[in-house]
């Protein structure tokens, strides 16, 4: 274990090394920089090279930082930016609401929270900042994987798991409910992964009018479905929400 940690160590200190120093730098530079062997050291790089961390420059040999590094650095900021650009109307929305609110983004064939406002009373909650929650069921993954090309091909390559008698597990009628929350602009999950639990979601744009993420009311069936419908106002609110955020991120009107 000491050994495997170590070499992570070495591995983070190389990439430091590549980000804070010249543009490219050799073989011989970054061995005798980390105080290592250079075969130790080419261990590491090419380690890193095969997982696109390191790129290395054919011509002179020398290494640089790889593409997948900077996608990684990117993938956090714009995570970052989607979640400090939304608290002030995901707020609103949980108070205009009365529900939860939830912010989440695709993430390993899932959706991960990335916001969560409570609902504005004294029940007791559980933040759920960090959970995951399945593509095909909720509102937050169907409207992720009805507007991202990635996430409509992950969310067809995994089991589709029926929580309750009302998820959908059928590939042509899953298909067909993508279709209608394209066609609607909002997803719906009325009891499909929480028995008592409904909850509707709208999809977020960025500047490049890519889908970025989804914010999503939850609450008790009771009080966000009236006779078995989603409430018009809720639906309503929540898009509202998601075309602000959008506007916020560059994505201008939808």
């Amino acid at each position: 274990m000491a050994k495997n940690i170590q070499s992570l160590e070495r591995a983070a200190a190389m990439l430091r090394l590549l980000a804070g120093g010249e543009r490219r730098l050799g073989l011989s530079d970054i061995a005798s920089s980390l105080g290592l062997a250079k075969g130790t050291a080419h261990g590491i790089l090419r380690t890193l090279q095969a997982e696109g961390f390191v790129e290395q420059d054919a011509p002179s040999g020398r290494y640089q930082l790889g593409a997948e590094l900077l996608r990684l650095g990117n993938s956090y900021l714009d995570v970052h930016e989607l979640r400090a650009r939304a608290l002030v109307w995901t707020d609103d929305l949980a108070r205009s609401s009365g529900e939860s609110v939830h912010l989440g983004v695709l993430h390993q064939q899932g959706v991960l929270i990335v916001h969560h406002v409570f609902r504005p009373d004294d029940s007791r909650q559980v933040l759920e900042v960090g959970a995951m929650q399945p593509l095909h069921s909720t509102a937050l993954g169907k409207v992720i994987s009805a507007y991202d090309p990635v996430a409509h091909s992950e969310v067809l390559e995994v089991p589709r798991e029926g929580f309750t008698p009302r998820t959908v597990t059928d590939l042509a009628e899953f298909e067909s409910l993508l279709d209608m929350t394209r066609a609607r602009g909002w997803a719906a999950d009325v009891e499909e992964t929480w028995e008592g639990v409904a909850s509707v979601a709208a999809p977020i744009h960025d500047r490049r009018r890519m889908p970025v993420g989804a914010v999503a009311i939850t609450g008790a069936v009771e009080r966000v479905c009236d006779e078995g419908e989603l409430r018009s106002e809720l639906i309503a609110a929540v898009r509202d929400c998601a075309r602000a955020v959008s506007r916020d991120l560059g994505a201008g009107r939808f």
